[in-house]
Parts: structure tokens; C-alpha cells; sequence
């Protein structure tokens, strides 16, 4: 029997709320009886906070580790992250993709919480359905505040859970936990360019990949600009899926941020000139730099793209 994301991961964040001294993080409990981790947002957060946050986004499939990570001359802090089921821990959990708002509040959603919530049209195409009788929702949300009654009672509705037993990570962007987290993304950045290509990402078998971490920056949006650049120009990512070599070859070709004219300008340049049009930028531009995918039919590697280090400097100064 299949054991859920959500009840895989819930020990790890019990731990959390046990011992807060661990991660620097804070644990509330709401008037509703859901539970909110600040991770950044009043509570100063930390480096293990980030690995918290991003191992909980994968929902137990993946791992995630503090690396060094080689961007030309320079050798930045990162993280290294390593997934067996990257269409399950990356598309159906880690992939920022529920909407969640009422009134001034709004978030983007992570977490094993979605794939219990069923709530995007994306899980008509995915395998994984969390199993019948879990009874435990956890999301992670990229914000400072604390989410509504409204909110948690959405969530539990929709999870089929009792209020109490849904959990909430928080963090701002622009905190050390919001550095670590997004990095950790590197893969899922892959796998969801994938599917924007039309490969099934089901075929993916294996994901593995590395990322700078991003200085914390002043505010939410220089670290969103910053954190992205982080994926698009200091980002590498190794995948292994089922395809010929002709098809791998060709999917290589068109996956790395390179692929796209937007590339070579910081992501927070290109935001200021779309008016803050998150969507009106290249989508062939949210991707990693650096890029190789080995056919698990012939074994061997194709690889695309590369590193841009002086845009990566010129962001992380910026």
C-alpha cells in the first residue's frame, strides 16, 4: 500500500514543532486549530529552516542537502537535490501551483497538501493520488503573513481534513529559508519545462541537480529576482528519462534557459521592463542553465547550455 506525501512527511515537521531552537523557526497554533510554521517571516529562520521548507515540498521523494556549487571562479553556498519520482515530488507536490487568497491575502501553494487537494487541472495528468484515508494536509506557502480562517477552512474543504490537522510552512522570499527553498527547485524548474514542451513527465525517472543560494536581498521583490537568476544562470540538473536518443537529444537542445532570446539579462531587469508581468516574460527562460538528459533506452547523456557566471554576479551584487 502506497503511503502518503503528506503522512510521509509529517514526522519531519512534527520535529520541527517540537524543537523550534533546531530550524529557528516558530510554531502557532490558530483559532481554527490548523497549525502555522514561520520559518522567516517574524521568526529569524536559518539555513536548516530552507532544507526543512524544500525537503517538505518534495513530500518525502526527495532529499536535500547543503553543497558547494562551482559558478566560474567562484564557489557559493547551495544545496544539491536528488529525487526518485520527480513527476510526483516536483509536479504534484513541490511545484508552486494552488492559488490561495481571500481578500489582501494571496499565496502560491507548495507541498504534499496540493496533491491531496486535487485542485489544479495539472493532476488530470499525473499519476499520483495520494491514498484514501489521510488524514493530514501540509502546504508551503512564499509569504510573511499568516493565512485567513477563510483560508484554512478552503484548504481542510478541500483536502478532506479536519482543520486542526492541516499545516502550514510560511517564508517570505526574501529570507534565508526563501534563498534555500527556491534553489531546491532547480529540478522541478526541469521538470515542469518538460511539460510545458509536451513530454510526459511521467517518463522521468530519476532527477538530480545543484543550485547556488542566493544572497537574502532587501526585499521580496529584488529576491525574487535574485533567487530565479539563482535557477537560470546558476543551475544544473541531470535527468534520466525514457525516451530514444533522437528524442532526448532534441528535448536537451530546447530545455536549458539558454533557449530562450531573454537570456543573459538578470530576471529582475526583465520583470521592471514587463511592468512586473510575471507571465509576460519568455517561458522558455524558467529553466535551469546547465542541463544533461541520458536515455534510459541506450544510456547515453545529452547534454545543453551552461553556466553564466558574470549575470550570476551581476544579480547577486545588484
Amino acid at each position: 500500500m502506497s503511503v502518503s506525501m503528506n503522512q510521509r512527511i509529517a514526522g519531519l515537521v512534527d520535529a520541527v514543532v517540537a524543537d523550534p531552537a533546531m530550524t529557528e523557526t516558530a510554531a502557532a497554533t490558530l483559532d481554527s486549530g490548523a497549525r502555522v510554521i514561520d520559518c522567516g517571516a517574524n521568526a529569524r529562520g536559518g539555513l536548516n529552516a530552507g532544507l526543512v521548507f524544500a525537503a517538505t515540498c518534495l513530500g518525502g521523494f526527495g532529499r536535500v542537502e547543503p553543497a558547494p556549487v562551482r559558478v566560474g571562479d567562484r564557489t557559493w553556498p547551495g544545496v544539491g537535490v536528488s529525487v526518485d519520482r520527480p513527476a510526483a515530488a516536483c509536479l504534484a507536490s513541490q511545484y508552486a501551483g494552488w492559488k490561495l487568497e481571500h481578500e489582501k491575502f494571496f499565496a502560491m501553494a507548495s507541498g504534499p497538501g496540493r496533491a491531496l487537494a486535487r485542485a489544479e487541472p495539472l493532476f488530470e495528468e499525473l499519476a499520483w493520488r495520494e491514498p484514501d484515508g489521510t488524514d493530514v494536509a501540509i502546504l508551503c506557502l512564499e509569504t510573511s503573513q499568516t493565512p485567513p480562517p477563510e483560508v484554512v477552512e478552503k484548504v481542510a474543504s478541500r483536502c478532506g481534513v479536519r482543520p486542526e490537522r492541516v499545516t502550514f510552512l510560511i517564508a517570505p522570499t526574501a529570507s534565508i529559508c526563501g534563498s534555500v527553498q527556491i534553489s531546491a527547485r532547480v529540478v522541478e524548474t526541469a521538470l515542469h519545462k518538460l511539460h510545458e514542451l509536451g513530454f510526459d513527465p511521467e517518463r522521468v525517472r530519476y532527477g538530480w541537480g545543484c543550485c547556488p543560494i542566493a544572497p537574502v536581498a532587501k526585499d521580496d521583490p529584488t529576491a525574487i529576482g535574485r533567487t530565479n537568476d539563482a535557477v537560470l544562470y546558476g543551475g544544473t540538473v541531470h535527468l534520466w528519462l525514457e525516451g530514444s536518443d533522437d528524442e532526448v537529444a532534441e528535448l536537451a537542445g530546447k530545455l536549458p534557459s539558454s533557449a530562450s532570446d531573454a537570456f543573459g539579462t538578470p530576471f529582475g531587469e526583465l520583470l521592471k521592463a514587463a511592468d512586473w508581468k510575471f507571465y509576460d516574460i519568455d517561458p522558455l527562460l524558467f529553466s535551469p542553465a546547465d542541463v544533461t538528459l541520458t536515455s534510459t533506452e541506450s544510456g547515453r547523456a545529452h547534454h545543453a547550455g551552461g553556466l553564466a557566471p558574470d549575470v550570476l554576479e551581476r544579480s547577486f551584487a545588484g
